[in-house]
């Protein structure tokens, strides 16, 4: 019989950890001494500084693929983890119980639309963004860069920072690297990210690497801001972020810069904008061994589920994307075989859920026909079903990736995924290969 879910605070699933103890102090990292193997005891030398600990569980022996567990002041957070992206102190049609029901204890909010709209003072007076959207576990907070660069009108950069128009109203603006520190904490943020320099793809390599050094000189005064405002003390941990194009030396030269300075973990950013899935595998791949074995990793606008096994596979502990949850408002749903148009007609006599195995609000509750009637006749129901779904079919990817590297079978169940789930750029390709055929 069908059992239903109900859009309630829910307790996190727990998956069957390794037989490897998890230090009870806080700051402490487990360190493991070669691939799937444990060391005998932690490395006191290695207390974390940070108002967060990374905790390394196990590694996967064929792969760079970590199992971790984030230690923060709002939640404890297994990784490899997808966070939800709730750009304006949001998750698109849900609230936050429901995102929480899901399995989520770590989710991202923008510091450029919401410095914008409703303004870090109305925040700071509620609280922070946490209290604001009664988010009782972790946020992680973004400086705002790749908006200013994609949606601001007029912006330009100088040594200082960078000034815009609101892509809202026009209004002027400006934002330094000290400014976005200061936003953060207004903002309450567990983890925030420095103002980086994000170029425009193609260019040439002096204008790449002239934005890379800024990226480390904005990085340095971040650095100072937030120790001069007491960060770690006020619970916000600061990440660096890796930059360098598609430039592989300059992308291994940033990662060296991120690994000795002194910040929480890494963001990989200006990834997944254009580029050729192979090209993004293979950045990740040249600065991976660069990386602080001691501190997490983040790639930044990555959601797919192809790529979230690909980027676990080249050691990336955390992603975001708004992906799920604009695919799910437009009616394209995860599925194990790849992405479906629910609004197409075959599925109007499809009285079942989208599939057996899923245990999201709307496959257990609801036959996908009726999902597919809301989404023809436009009820705002269907965009909250969708989202609920793809959400929670991502949640139960990690939970399946985290369980695969625990039990040394990352590989094998990677080749099983693959072989099952067909990406959208290869049902292009089947497509157009039908269509020269006829």
């Amino acid at each position: 019989r069908r059992r239903r879910v109900l859009l309630r605070l829910q307790p996190q699933r727990r998956t069957r950890l390794l037989p490897i103890r998890a230090t009870p102090s806080r700051g402490r990292v487990l360190v493991v001494s070669k691939r799937g193997k444990p060391a005998s005891r932690p490395d006191s030398s290695l207390m974390s500084p940070y108002p967060i600990s990374f905790e390394l569980l196990a590694t996967d022996p064929a792969s760079a693929a970590r199992r971790g567990r984030l230690h923060t002041p709002h939640a404890i957070v297994e990784t490899p983890v997808f966070m939800p992206v709730g750009t304006q102190a949001t998750v698109k049609t849900l609230d936050s119980a429901e995102v929480e029901s899901l399995g989520y204890r770590l989710i991202l909010s923008n510091t450029y639309h919401l410095m914008l709209r409703p303004g870090v003072e109305l925040i700071e007076e509620a609280g922070g963004v946490r209290n604001f959207m009664r988010w009782p576990h972790a946020l992680l907070t973004d400086s705002g860069g790749f908006q200013i660069f994609s949606l601001a009108r007029q912006a330009k950069v100088r040594e200082e920072g960078v000034s815009f128009r609101s892509h809202i109203d026009g209004s002027a603006w400006n934002l330094t690297p000290e400014e976005a520190v200061r936003l953060q904490l207004g903002y309450g943020s567990t983890i925030m990210m420095p103002l980086d320099h994000l170029v425009g793809l193609p260019a040439d390599r002096r204008k790449i690497h002239d934005a890379l050094g800024r990226t480390h000189r904005w990085l340095d005064r971040a650095i100072a801001a937030h120790a001069e405002s007491n960060g770690n003390e006020r619970g916000s941990a600061l990440f660096g972020i890796v930059q360098g194009g598609m430039e592989e030396d300059f992308r291994i030269e940033s990662a060296q810069y991120i690994a000795q300075a002194d910040v929480a973990g890494t963001a990989i950013g200006g990834l997944s904008v254009g580029e050729p899935k192979p090209v993004m595998a293979a950045m990740l791949e040249a600065i991976e061994p660069h990386l602080p074995l001691a501190k997490p990793r983040y790639l930044m606008g990555v959601g797919s589920p192809e790529d979230l096994w690909m980027g676990v596979e080249r050691g990336v502990d955390m992603f975001d994307c708004v992906l799920p949850t604009r695919l799910a408002r437009n009616g394209a749903l995860f599925t194990p075989e790849g992405r479906i148009n629910i609004k197409q007609q075959k599925w109007r006599h499809h009285h079942r859920p989208l599939f057996d195995e899923c245990d999201c609000p709307a496959c257990t509750t609801y036959d996908a026909s009726y999902i597919h009637h809301l989404f023809r006749a436009q009820e705002l129901l269907a965009l909250r079903l969708a989202t609920l779904h793809n959400l929670r079919f991502l949640a139960r990817e990690m939970e399946t990736i985290r369980a695969s590297i625990e039990s040394g079978i990352f590989a094998s169940a990677k080749r099983e995924f693959m072989a099952r789930y067909v990406p959208t750029s290869r049902d292009q390709l089947k497509a157009k290969a039908a269509e020269a055929a006829v």
